[in-house]
C-alpha cells in the first residue's frame, strides 16, 4: 500500500511541475510592459502637438449666444433645447440637445439659416457665427459658444477595459485615451498599436510605435473625434492561446487516463 501511495505521490508531483513549466512559458517578457524603451530626455515644440478636430456630418455641436441684449439673442438659443437621438455605450440611447450636421455638411441656425460648417474647426465655427451675427446687425459685441457635445475615441484589444471613451473638452492624447482604457495589458503589442481615422470620407490607418518617442512628434499623438485605437495581441498572447487549445485537451486525458491506472492499482 506504502508503495501505492508513493506512486500517486509521484505522478501528482510531475503533474503539478508540467503544469507549472507551461504556465511559465506562455508568460510575457517584462520588457513588453515599458513604454519609451532606452529614450533619452528631450525637448518637443509645441508646434508638433497640435489638436485641431475638425467638424463632419453626423457631429452634435451646442451652440450658445449671449450678449448685452438677452431679449435679442433669446431667439438664437432656442434650438438648443431641441434633441438629437444618439447612440451611447452599450447601445444605449441617447438624448443629445444641439445641431446635429446633416450629410451634406450644414446646420440650421436660426435667422443666419443654413451655415456650412463641415471641416471647420468650433473656434472658425464661433468666429463665422459671431462675425455673421455682428456684420448683419443682429446683436452688439455678441459671445459665441461652440462646443462638440459627441466627441469620442474608441479603444479595441489588448488593453484592460475596451471602450468607447467620451472627451467633453474635445481634447485627448493616444496615452490619455489608453489610460482611459486600464492601458495595454502585458499581452498587448505597443510596438504596432493602430489608428483608425476618417476624414472626408476616407478612412486612414497609422500605426505607432509607443516604444519609442515618435508618438511625440506625430500627428496621431492627439486623437481626433471617432477615432479608433485597436491594440494587437504580441506572439505570448497568440502563443499561450494556441498552447492551450491544444494541451490543455491533452493534459485532462492524460490525467483521466492516470486516474483509471491509479485507481486500478490502488485495488
Amino acid at each position: 500500500m506504502t508503495g501505492t501511495k508513493n506512486c500517486i505521490r509521484q505522478i501528482l508531483s510531475k503533474s503539478c511541475l508540467f503544469i507549472i513549466i507551461l504556465y511559465l512559458s506562455s508568460c510575457a517578457s517584462s520588457k513588453k510592459t515599458v513604454y519609451f524603451i532606452d529614450q533619452q530626455d528631450a525637448v518637443l515644440k509645441a508646434n508638433n502637438l497640435s489638436s485641431k478636430n475638425l467638424i463632419q456630418p453626423n457631429d452634435i455641436l451646442s451652440i450658445a449666444v449671449t450678449s448685452l441684449n438677452p431679449a435679442a439673442t433669446e431667439v438664437f438659443n432656442k434650438p438648443n433645447n431641441s434633441f438629437v437621438s444618439t447612440s451611447g455605450v452599450n447601445g444605449a440611447t441617447l438624448q443629445s440637445p444641439g445641431y446635429l450636421v446633416n450629410d451634406q455638411g450644414n446646420i440650421q441656425f436660426p435667422i443666419l439659416g443654413t451655415l456650412k460648417i463641415s471641416g471647420m474647426s468650433t473656434n472658425e465655427i464661433r468666429e463665422m457665427i459671431t462675425k455673421n451675427l455682428v456684420d448683419k446687425k443682429l446683436l452688439v459685441d455678441p459671445i459665441v459658444i461652440v462646443r462638440q457635445l459627441n466627441f469620442k475615441v474608441s479603444v479595441l484589444g489588448e488593453v484592460a477595459h475596451p471602450s468607447v471613451v467620451n472627451v467633453p473638452n474635445e481634447k485627448i492624447s493616444l496615452l490619455e485615451a489608453l489610460g482611459q482604457a486600464g492601458d495595454i495589458t502585458i499581452y498587448g503589442r505597443k510596438d504596432n498599436v493602430m489608428i483608425v481615422r476618417e476624414e472626408d470620407g476616407v478612412k486612414k490607418i497609422k500605426r505607432i510605435n509607443l516604444n519609442s518617442n515618435e508618438i511625440f512628434t506625430s500627428d496621431y499623438y492627439y486623437l481626433k473625434s471617432n477615432d479608433i485605437v485597436y491594440v494587437e495581441a504580441n506572439k505570448a498572447k497568440v502563443s499561450s492561446s494556441t498552447r492551450s487549445s491544444t494541451l490543455i485537451p491533452i493534459l485532462l486525458s492524460a490525467l483521466s487516463f492516470g486516474a483509471i491506472i491509479i485507481d486500478r492499482i490502488a485495488r
